[in-house]
This record gives structure tokens, C-alpha cells and sequence, in this order.
């Protein structure tokens, strides 16, 4: 196969899994803190209120994490880069669009690498439309 076509298979069926993480990761923080009966208890800085605002921001965080990480075991396993902690400093600073270019990178893996970013990018972007809309719910009621 040719190496921009293999780069470009291996980033779209990145993209399904992080699409599908991320759904499913959203859809569970959302059902595991009951999200759709919650409601503010009494005034927008009640304890609870705050409480599942925290929790559903470290629990976006971790799913992010996640979805790095998920990222950083494929350029191990594809042996883009030497061991884990180069595998996630590259994939985080990708996927939050930090992008700074790393010289080391390999070519063969670039696309999917600055591909990362549009996906990180989207995935940010997702767990803030779903955060506002909650938080936006939980401090209206």
C-alpha cells in the first residue's frame, strides 16, 4: 500500500474510534451522573449543582486522556516514536493543537499526526457543546 494511502486509512479509522469513544464517553458521563433528571437544587452555587459541574468537567478530562492515549499506543505500536511518555507528549500536544512540530516525527506518520489535531480540535469542541448545554440546564432550573 502507499504510505500516504496507509496514513490516510490508519487516520479515518482513528477517527471512527475517537468518534466512537467520545460518543460513548458523553453519552456515559452523562447517564452515571444523571444528567438528564438533574436539576439545581436552589440557586446556581448550591453544593450539588457544583458538584456535578466538577465531576462532569474531570470526567471530560479523563476521556480526553483517553482518546490521547488511544493515539499515543498507535504511534508506539506503529513505531512512530521510542516509548510511551514520547508516544503522549507528541499525541497531547497534537490532539490540543499545540502542534509543536517534533523534527524527530517520522515522516511516514506525519498526516496522521496533524491529522490528530482537526480531531482533538472537534472532540474539544463536542465536550463543550455538551458541557455548556448541561451547565446551561443545571443553572437554569
Amino acid at each position: 500500500m502507499h504510505p500516504l494511502l496507509t496514513q490516510l486509512v490508519s487516520a479515518a479509522g482513528l477517527v471512527l474510534v475517537m468518534t466512537l469513544v467520545h460518543g460513548a464517553g458523553v453519552v456515559g458521563i452523562a447517564h452515571w451522573l444523571g444528567l438528564d433528571r438533574a436539576r439545581s437544587e436552589s440557586g446556581r452555587l448550591h453544593p450539588r449543582t457544583m458538584a456535578l459541574l466538577s465531576a462532569m468537567t474531570l470526567l471530560l478530562f479523563c476521556l480526553h486522556m483517553i482518546e490521547i492515549g488511544l493515539f499515543g499506543l498507535f504511534y508506539l505500536w506503529v513505531g512512530a516514536v521510542a516509548d510511551l511518555e514520547e508516544a503522549l507528549y507528541y499525541s497531547a500536544s497534537a490532539y490540543s493543537t499545540l502542534a509543536q512540530p517534533d523534527s524527530t516525527f517520522p515522516v511516514a506518520w506525519r498526516i496522521v499526526g496533524a491529522l490528530e489535531g482537526l480531531v482533538g480540535f472537534l472532540l474539544i469542541g463536542w465536550s463543550t457543546a455538551f458541557f455548556v448545554t448541561d451547565m446551561n440546564k443545571l443553572l437554569r432550573a
